[in-house]
C-alpha cells in the first residue's frame, strides 16, 4: 500500500504504490483517482488508506487538481469532506485529525511539515513553472511554520521525462535547474531538480523519497500506461 511511509518529527509522510486495494485490471490494485474506474472502487481504496492512517474516510482531504498554484487551507471546524471539492493544487492545515492528499501519475507529489503545520502540493511541469511549491511554503509560513521539511515523492524522472526542446527552454528560463536530457539524449525536464532549487531558495530542508514512475511498474504512470493509468497519492498528517 505504501512505497514510502515514515514519521519525521511527529509528522507522518507516505506515498502509495499500486498494491493493497480493490481496483480491477487495468487499474489494479490501489487506484486513487483518474477517469474510467467505478467511483465506489476508488472510494473503497481511500477507505483502506484512511484505515491505515487511523482516520475516517472523510478525513482524507483532497482537491480537484488543475496544474495551478492555488493553495486550499483546511481550517479548524471546516466540514469534511469539503463540498464541493475545492479547485487547487496544494493544501495546508494545522489540524491533526485530517490527512492531506495529492494525487499523481507522473507529476511530483511534495509533502511538507513545519512547526504545527503540514502541507501537500501537486507539482508537475506546469505547477513547478507556476510556483505551486513556493506558494505552499508561503501559506505554511503564514500559519507560523518557520523550519520546514519537504519530502519529494515518485514522479517521472529527468532521465525519462522527454519534452520538445522549445518547452524545455521555456521552463528552464524560469527554473534553470529543471533543464535535463533523457538517457537516450533528447530534451527533458527534471521537475524534482527544479522544485529542489525552489525549496533551497526558501531555506527548506529536502528529503528525497523519489522513484521514477515511468521506470517502476509498482507505480502508476500516465506516460507508460496512457488513459488507463490509475493515480498514486502523497499523504501527510500531523501526529502519528
Amino acid at each position: 500500500m505504501f512505497g514510502y511511509d515514515e514519521v519525521l518529527r511527529d509528522v507522518r509522510f507516505a506515498f502509495t504504490d499500486r498494491f493493497g486495494g480493490a481496483s480491477r485490471p487495468p487499474y489494479g490494485e490501489l487506484n486513487l483517482g483518474g477517469a474510467g474506474e467505478a467511483p465506489e472502487l476508488i472510494g473503497e481504496n481511500f477507505r483502506r488508506v484512511a484505515e491505515a492512517f487511523g482516520v475516517r474516510p472523510e478525513g482524507i482531504v483532497r482537491v480537484s487538481q488543475v496544474h495551478g498554484r492555488d493553495v486550499h487551507r483546511v481550517r479548524p471546524g471546516d466540514e469534511l469532506p469539503p463540498t464541493p471539492m475545492p479547485t487547487a493544487d496544494a493544501l495546508v492545515t494545522t489540524r491533526s485529525d485530517v490527512v492531506l492528499a495529492v494525487r499523481a501519475a507522473d507529476c511530483l507529489p511534495v509533502l511538507l511539515a513545519g512547526e504545527g503545520v503540514v502541507g501537500a502540493a501537486h507539482a508537475g511541469r506546469k505547477g513547478m513553472y507556476a510556483g505551486v511549491v513556493p506558494a505552499t511554503v508561503a501559506a505554511m509560513r503564514e500559519l507560523g511554520a518557520e523550519r520546514i521539511t519537504a519530502v519529494l515523492g515518485p514522479h517521472a524522472c529527468g532521465r525519462c521525462y522527454e519534452v520538445p526542446a522549445e518547452m524545455r527552454a521555456e521552463v528552464a528560463e524560469r527554473v534553470p535547474a529543471s533543464y535535463s536530457e533523457t538517457s537516450w539524449g533528447t530534451p527533458a525536464i527534471d521537475v524534482a531538480a527544479g522544485v529542489q532549487s525552489q525549496l533551497a531558495e526558501l531555506g527548506v530542508e529536502v528529503v528525497d523519497a523519489t522513484r521514477c514512475t515511468i521506470e517502476s511498474e509498482n507505480l502508476y504512470s500516465y506516460r507508460r500506461e496512457g488513459p488507463v493509468s490509475g493515480r498514486l497519492a502523497g499523504l501527510v498528517k500531523l501526529g502519528r
